[in-house]
């Protein structure tokens, strides 16, 4: 399935009825009165989270979406039908943006949560509204309202309380595959990755927590360098980061750097959330040059630091172990 993450739609509601012109004929009521009925209201458009969904490539090919129109008035004063509300299924974790005004509106997260984002409009007044001493036979109705008409940017950001940040080829993918039943594609090159991964990873309690593999940071992402602005949007909602540090890179703690930089640069400030290095591919450098790095990186940063091998998965139980106490104390402290 294609991941589609930000997708503009136009929405707009139903028109209301129009309310009619009638007076009453039947045989034994002398100087039958006005009896026009008002019309009906149009339909509304709807925003609905669903659990069932991942993406938002329903909208991709699908840009305008219209509610029903409302009924016109009927005669013996019968309201008109109100037109179909116009339901739209988006993911959890959905934020729904006005594209005019950039105003946010909403932001659908657990399932089931709805949001009006086009009301339809009211239906018209038949004429036996307009009755009065004045006006015994008003001969006038009015016509029904349009309805709203608004632009919308729908933005997915992913619901994970674990995000895994990295330079390309640090090894997220391969860690999340180690760590759940997620399978993502891995290869030996940079940018393999190219939308992020979900995996759910379970505790020892058996609860499950999903982690995401967030591709494509570089230098320079948080200014629309590479594929990292694009997806830097679903670590907003992560509790914890887990920053993946490539061992074997030319200069780890450049790397480090980088991504760190990336993150502060961000519309709203990443580097503030609770984070865990892990230095991977342990098992292709030697224990000198590990322990150097590690050195290293305690000088610049009081995060906690562990050393792993995804592909080998070693070190990997003391990591999560770590992520669950720290998920705890986040979740306790919020």
């Amino acid at each position: 399935m294609q991941f589609i993450d930000l997708a503009e739609i136009e929405v707009e509601g139903g028109k209301g009825g129009d309310g009619i012109v009638a007076f009453r004929r039947e045989k034994y009521v002398p100087a039958g009165g006005p009896a026009g009925g008002n019309g009906g209201r149009g339909g509304s458009v709807i925003l609905v989270a669903a659990n069932r969904l991942q993406t938002l490539l329903d909208f991709k090919y699908a840009r305008h979406f219209k509610a029903d129109n409302g009924k016109r008035g009927g005669p013996n004063n019968c309201t008109g039908a109100s037109g179909s509300d116009r339901i739209l299924e988006v993911p959890c974790g959905t934020v729904v943006y006005d594209a005019d005004t950039d105003e946010a509106i909403g932001d659908l997260v657990a399932n089931g949560d709805k949001i009006c984002v086009a009301a339809g409009g009211k239906g018209g007044l038949g004429n036996k509204h307009f009755l009065s001493n004045r006006n015994r036979a008003p001969e006038h109705a009015l016509p029904g309202l349009e309805g709203e008409n608004r632009r919308l940017r729908l933005e997915l950001k992913l619901l994970a309380e674990v995000g895994i940040v990295g330079l390309p080829n640090a090894g997220k993918s391969t860690l999340i595959a180690a760590l759940s039943s997620a399978r993502p594609k891995i290869a030996d090159y940079p940018f393999t990755t190219l939308v992020p991964n979900l995996g759910v990873v379970r505790k020892p309690t058996g609860d499950g927590t999903v982690f995401a593999d967030i591709p494509g940071l570089i230098e320079g992402a948080s200014a629309g360098v590479g594929l990292g602005h694009d997806f830097l949007r679903h670590i907003e909602r992560t509790r914890l980061l887990l920053h993946l540090i490539d061992l074997t890179a030319e200069d780890a703690i450049a790397d480090y750097q980088t991504i760190q930089a990336e993150l502060a640069a961000y519309d709203r400030p990443l580097s503030q959330k609770v984070q865990i290095i892990a230095l991977n591919k342990l098992d292709a450098i030697s224990e000198q040059t590990q322990q150097e790095t590690i050195a290293k990186l305690r000088k610049i940063t009081s995060d906690p630091i562990f050393s792993i091998s995804a592909v080998a998965r070693t070190g990997l139980d003391p990591l999560m172990q770590a992520i669950w106490e720290a998920l705890d104390r986040v979740k306790n402290r919020n």
